[in-house]
């Protein structure tokens, strides 16, 4: 999990590009909503992987989140919306409320 928060520190520390975006719109419940699909799918296949619980949670999150951080880097080229807080932090919202309902599911 360090390894992950340091590998998204150093690609947005080279950011050129910001959005200027405000915390709610459209977009925002995109990423919400995609993101809770996401995490929930992923942490799904883990388990069919016969993986234990803890791996589950923790793969469907970081499944998601690749997906966030990905877009994000897309929009931070030149010729892009620019990379965008806002949007991560609904990311991360969605991928554990995915998370928590997948494990609700259970």
């Amino acid at each position: 999990m360090r390894a992950l928060i340091l590998c998204v520190v150093l690609l947005c520390s080279g950011c050129a590009h910001v959005a200027q975006d405000n915390w709610t719109g459209k977009d925002k419940a995109e990423h919400f909503f995609s993101s809770a699909a996401l995490a929930a799918a992923g942490s799904e296949i883990s388990q069919h992987q016969h993986q234990g619980r803890g791996q589950n949670l923790r793969f469907g999150f970081l499944f998601s989140l690749s997906f966030g951080v990905g877009k994000e880097w897309y929009d931070s080229r030149s010729s892009g919306s620019g990379w965008s807080w806002k949007d991560l932090s609904w990311d991360v919202a969605g991928a554990a409320s995915g998370i928590a309902l997948w494990n609700l599911s259970q």
